[in-house]
């Protein structure tokens, strides 16, 4: 099976083609460069890299939230088209869940935080039994005080990856101590080639669309939204 897969959930830009159980070609820009400007031409490089035609591909893969808003409308839509086009399947992956595929069988809970803004993050909770990735909390939107607070109540060790990690990390250390552990450099960021991990899961168990199914997962309103309903409670 080949897998092309993209990540456009954040800063943060990846295509990756995956053969089997081979990562064949990746590509990771954060240079905050617009992901309009830089998926497809991406894409096209891993393909010519690869030695693949888009033909012979099998499955498509993307993250689908939650994460940037404008991100995942791009990375979604170029999904969606090249699964209508080519007529393959295609599978949305949860961001969080793709990103605890960059830590795999660690003993210690996973905790995925992507910075959300007013106060908040989007974050899941994951541990490893053996080779199967379980959904300890679901994805949601939450202050970083409440994601602590539960952490706490455990009593056991967590690591954190994603971007807010910068944006939080002292008030993590302070609050969680020793128990607060950190995915080095080359883990912390969102990668095609989990996402196509993730993917490969998803086909197994039959989990997968068509592009018209395709949708992304925002978790929360965008902030046009919210502005719109705010002018509208004002009248």
């Amino acid at each position: 099976m080949k897998i092309l897969s993209i990540d456009t959930s954040s800063g943060v830009a990846s295509a990756a083609v995956v053969e089997e159980e081979k990562l064949v070609c990746e590509v990771v820009l954060n240079n905050k460069l617009t992901h309009s400007q830089t998926l497809m031409p991406m894409i096209d490089y891993v393909l010519k890299e690869s030695g693949t035609d888009i033909s012979e591909i099998d499955l498509i893969a993307v993250a689908n939230g939650p994460g940037s808003f404008t991100g995942l409308r791009i990375g979604v839509s170029a999904a969606k088209g090249m699964a209508d086009v080519l007529n393959k399947p295609v599978a949305g992956v949860c961001t969080l869940a793709a990103m605890a595929y960059n830590i795999p069988f660690c003993e210690y809970a996973i905790v995925p935080i992507m910075d959300a803004r007013r106060s908040q993050v989007y974050n899941a909770v994951y541990k490893w039994n053996k080779d199967e990735l379980n959904e300890i909390a679901s994805p949601r939107a939450i202050s970083l005080e409440e994601l602590l607070n539960e952490l706490k109540a455990t009593g056991e060790k967590a690591v954190f990856l994603g971007d807010g990690v910068p944006v939080h990390k002292e008030t993590i250390i302070r609050e969680l101590g020793e128990n607060a552990l950190f995915a080095p450099v080359c883990s912390n960021a969102q990668r095609a080639s989990a996402v196509a991990s993730a993917a490969r899961k998803m086909y197994e168990r039959g989990e997968t669309t068509d592009g018209i199914g395709l949708v992304p997962v925002y978790l929360r309103k965008s902030q046009a939204e919210r502005e719109a309903e705010e002018k509208k409670q004002n009248k």
